[in-house]
């Protein structure tokens, strides 16, 4: 192939380049070239292609270069509450910390600020997309949508629908009316933005009347959107879901009776599944539904260790999310870490055949697993999306010469976000 057939953004970046081929395989090139031919990845090389003979390579010196994380759940609003109540339980947080942040939010002034500062946060993060959790007001969240696109990061946004079981300023009147500004949202957001798109957002089963339910399902067969809600996070949340639902079988069944529970074109994230019983993880698996493992939230909240393994062997699709403010922490450095911390707990407390995670599969999680829900995306292999972030870890001194894996294993312990020198979304430098 000529140098005049290939697109115009078409460059190289070159260094320590490290990707997964498959949950339990790294492949690692130590000085290796990754190509970018418009938004998509050529592939890696060990040395530079003759037919990409002349491109722009920027050499990064012995940088770490992986494809962009993917966060599947964090929430924007609650970024400036972060590690405040980590000493208390779900339901008592929510209402004593959460709910009243969240209905500040009515105030556009305090909206963009806060807005402002996450948006900020995110981009100098490793992470490249993301599932966020915005709140009921639709003028805050298209503003949020709108600094997420002056980002360059790839996002899916949701405006939050719940109109039972909250507070008077933080519930929608009524599931007429949710949908009905649901709809407004929708139709505005998809002519705004091209980076950013929406995504239905259900808090949960308890703030979201089966009225109100059963109108996200219209709207989403209308729009085709995918959906993102939570599942068994708490004991005492699954108990109030089988109150409220008593004709349902399990916390999961509640959601797929209103047939929100993940079709092949309309998919559906469900984050923390730490209580699910066996008939829930047969349907998550049969519907195709993908568990988000949110570890740092789990423990703060004192909610529990979900059974990770069990969804991997299962064959379920998983991925990665920081919870924020859940998790006290942005980076996804630290979400990998947690990860393997409370899979060994599990292990040792809970199911001794459960084996821990590993760093190869914290990291496939958090670029290729998670990443699959945008697409093709997570991977340097050829055809995926060109996602790649450039770390810069000779801060972490070391007195012997490390190989590249137990760079990366010191970066999820060791690392911080401050480490990114350099991100690509699509191709496109955005940091």
């Amino acid at each position: 192939m000529e140098k005049r057939d290939m697109p115009k953004n078409t460059f190289a970046l070159k260094g320590v380049i490290c990707y997964s081929q498959t949950p339990s395989r790294l492949a690692i090139e130590p000085d290796g070239y990754v190509v970018c031919e418009g938004q998509k990845s050529a592939g890696v090389f060990s040395g530079l292609p003759a037919q990409y003979a002349g491109i722009d390579c920027l050499d990064t010196g012995g940088c770490l270069i992986f494809p962009g994380f993917t966060d599947l759940h964090l929430h924007a609003p609650q970024y400036a509450v972060r590690g405040l109540g980590m000493d208390m339980e779900l339901l008592d947080w929510l209402h004593t910390y959460i709910f009243p942040e969240e209905a500040k939010y009515r105030d556009l002034a305090y909206a963009q600020k806060a807005y402002s500062l996450f948006a900020e946060a995110l981009l100098k993060s490793a992470t490249t997309r993301a599932c966020i959790f915005a709140t009921l007001h639709v003028p805050a969240t298209l503003l949020l949508m709108e600094l997420l696109e002056q980002t360059g990061l790839i996002t899916l946004v949701g405006k939050v629908n719940m109109d039972r079981n909250a507070v008077p300023n933080l519930q929608e009147p009524d599931a007429q009316s949710a949908a009905k500004t649901t709809v407004s949202w929708i139709r505005e957001s998809l002519c705004r933005f091209k980076n950013v798109k929406p995504i239905l957002t259900p808090r949960f089963i308890p703030s979201c009347s089966d009225a109100l339910m059963q109108s996200l399902k219209k709207i989403q067969r209308a729009y085709r959107l995918p959906l993102q809600s939570h599942l068994s996070e708490n004991t005492e949340e699954v108990e109030w879901v089988r109150r409220l639902c008593p004709d349902a079988p399990g916390y999961a069944h509640a959601y797929d009776r209103f047939g929100l529970f993940g079709t092949p074109d309309c998919p559906t994230l469900m984050a923390h599944c730490v209580h699910c019983s066996d008939e829930e993880i047969a349907l998550l698996q049969k519907r195709g539904v993908y568990v988000v493992h949110c570890s740092q939230s789990n423990t703060n909240l004192a909610s529990g260790i979900a059974p990770v393994r069990r969804y991997l062997d299962a064959g379920i699709p998983m991925g990665l999310g920081s919870d924020m403010a859940a998790g006290a922490h942005l980076s996804m450095f630290r979400v990998m870490a947690d990860s393997i911390q409370t899979s060994k707990l599990y292990w040792n407390l809970a199911d001794r055949s459960a084996k821990p995670l590993t760093v190869e599969e914290v990291f496939y999680l958090a670029t290729m697993g998670g990443g699959s829900f945008f697409g093709k995306t997570g991977s340097f292999a050829e055809g995926y999306a060109f996602d790649a972030v450039i770390v810069d870890d000779s801060g972490l001194t070391h007195p012997q010469p490390l190989t590249a894996r137990q760079r990366l294993e010191r970066l999820l312990y060791l690392g911080q976000d401050k480490h990114v020198v350099g991100k690509y979304v699509n191709g496109q430098k955005v940091l």
